[in-house]
């Protein structure tokens, strides 16, 4: 008889993990929207309200796009693509990203942001961190090519960093990329560092989570590879951005991406800025640095 019941009590605790586990796993691919609530007016901006579908054809993403008055007259200018983090929104708030965009617009270049699927304005019910953004972004440089004709440029935080690698591997129309605070590959990241955003112990939730997730979304993390994307990117340039402190995803995502090719990469590492915290730190030298890689495209 107590052997029943300690079997029985070993299936009920077994249970009740995998129950937490899948509604943990359910609930990181599914967030609470965020909403976007502040506008271009607000930094001096105009915009032109847009609407594309990803290139899947399964969603419509909304966005906006933004026209430099300051582009080049007779030359190819440089439209830059957005893209925001993992639960976020456009305004990317952290930086925020209008303020990025208004010193981009002032120096000659194009600015594109949008909200990912399931985010902000945009249609969907799945986040994927990366494996069917990844398709937003291509339908981004799609609208892009059949809209404003010009080079194209990827700028992407987080998640939306690595999304950005993994669209321009597939698109050599991409003439360069920069990334702040990307993972390099989802499965060892998650591995490592999913109880960051579970808030539950790494033991025995981590690998039940990840065990649980493919099957229950039908997509395989390990598919979502931003190291295996930038030899694809090579020798197209990229600009790897990092704070040495950023508590959610470590700086050595970066760094490990940018050793494959240092001849054409480029690393900016910083300190004491939190996650995607760089540019609130140091604005200015933010800025410098993006707009010195635009220029040499």
């Amino acid at each position: 008889m107590i052997w029943y019941l300690i079997g029985a009590l070993i299936v009920t605790i077994g249970l009740i993990l995998v129950g937490i586990s899948t509604y943990v796993g359910w609930q990181l691919t599914h967030p609470k929207r965020k909403i976007v609530d502040e506008f271009p007016e607000q930094y001096g901006l105009q915009k032109q309200d847009i609407v594309f579908p990803s290139q899947s054809q399964d969603v419509a993403l909304d966005g906006w796009f933004f026209k430099s008055p300051f582009a080049p007259q007779g030359e190819l200018a440089t439209t830059v693509i957005m893209s925001h983090g993992y639960a976020g929104t456009r305004l990317e708030k952290g930086l925020p990203a209008l303020a990025l965009t208004k010193a981009i617009v002032d120096d000659g270049y194009h600015v594109l942001m949008f909200d990912f699927r399931n985010s902000g304005n945009s249609e969907g019910s799945l986040t994927t961190v990366g494996y069917l953004e990844k398709q937003d972004v291509l339908g981004a440089i799609q609208w892009v090519q059949e809209h404003v004709p010009s080079k194209i440029c990827l700028l992407g935080f987080s998640m939306g960093g690595s999304t950005s690698l993994l669209a321009a591997a597939e698109e050599s129309s991409v003439a360069g990329v920069i990334t702040d605070s990307a993972f390099s590959q989802l499965s060892p990241y998650l591995r490592d560092n999913l109880p960051v955003w579970s808030k539950l112990p790494r033991f025995p939730f981590t690998p039940l989570i990840l065990g649980i997730l493919p099957r229950l979304i039908g997509i395989n993390p390990r598919h979502v590879d931003a190291l295996a994307a930038v030899d694809r990117i090579y020798p197209r340039p990229i600009l790897f951005i990092h704070s040495k402190d950023d508590d959610a995803i470590p700086w050595s995502n970066s760094e490990g991406m940018w050793r494959r090719h240092p001849d054409v990469f480029e690393l900016w590492l910083t300190q004491k800025a939190g996650h995607v915290g760089s540019y609130n730190m140091q604005p200015e030298a933010y800025n410098q640095r993006v707009l010195s890689f635009l220029s040499k495209l």
